[in-house]
């Protein structure tokens, strides 16, 4: 959940106004959490709490009904009306990660992530967009190599999925397009902060991206304490209660 948070800040102040620089500045006054760090921290407050994650997701998004960069113009009405309109948008993958830390079995994280993903985003690339990051997720907290994240990537959205990723600085919202370039920018990677500036220098919906590839980072590498330090400072209260509150195997020290 932290990663997803901290590369939802970092690619907050790059999502309408891309930078193609590696070394940009991670943290500025212009940088804030987004609906992804929203959305992300009701589904783990469902978890916590036992709620459903239609009911948080209502509570947390109204409660925020101004975030950096807006919710997008169909998941704002599902807010104020929350019924599943057939959505295959990356929304589903960037607010999945608490699941993977929360339960102790694949079986279980995959019908989990599904739920999060079927009370809006209940298109079926939208469902398979949440359970393969929740998936891959899982497995890497297990300690598995990187090989097999790449067959779980080649598995879901087959050994060509490069050819219809989005190019890079091209806005893409879709799970189709988003997941299979997170996975992909993560298995690049040397390190968190390495992960975290490949997805937002490749540029898009550089929040969400940054945010899944984060959700993915967290699970391999080590976070930085003055990574976690500076994000945590952008949070209000109530968010960090639920940052900090231990969910079944997650904790952030």
């Amino acid at each position: 959940m932290l990663g997803a948070i901290i590369g939802d800040i970092v690619g907050s102040r790059f999502e309408f106004s891309n930078t193609g620089q590696y070394d940009f500045e991670l943290f500025t006054p212009a940088s804030d959490f987004t609906d992804d760090t929203i959305c992300t921290i009701a589904v783990a407050d469902a978890i916590g709490k036992k709620k459903s994650y239609k009911d948080s997701l209502v509570e947390w998004c109204r409660c925020y009904p101004h975030p950096k960069g807006a919710y997008g113009t169909s998941f704002n009405r599902w807010i104020y009306n929350p019924v599943p309109y057939g959505s295959y948008g990356n929304g589903a993958a960037m607010r999945v990660s608490p699941v993977a830390w929360a339960f102790g079995d694949i079986a279980a994280v995959r019908q989990e992530a599904a739920k999060t993903a079927l009370v809006s985003h209940d298109h079926p690339e939208g469902v398979k967009g949440a359970v393969t990051i929740a998936e891959s997720i899982f497995l890497l907290r297990q300690g598995v190599k990187k090989e097999c994240i790449q067959h779980l990537l080649e598995s879901a959205y087959g050994k060509d999925y490069r050819k219809r990723m989005p190019k890079q600085g091209v806005f893409d919202e879709t799970c189709q397009g988003c997941v299979p370039l997170s996975i992909h920018l993560f298995l690049q990677s040397t390190c968190f902060e390495d992960a975290v500036r490949r997805a937002v220098s490749y540029g898009g919906d550089t929040d969400t991206i940054g945010a899944i590839v984060g959700s993915l980072a967290e699970a391999h590498y080590p976070i930085p304490e003055w990574i976690q330090e500076r994000a945590l400072n952008y949070l209000p209260a109530e968010m960090l209660e639920v940052v900090k509150h231990p969910i079944n195997n997650y904790t952030i020290s």
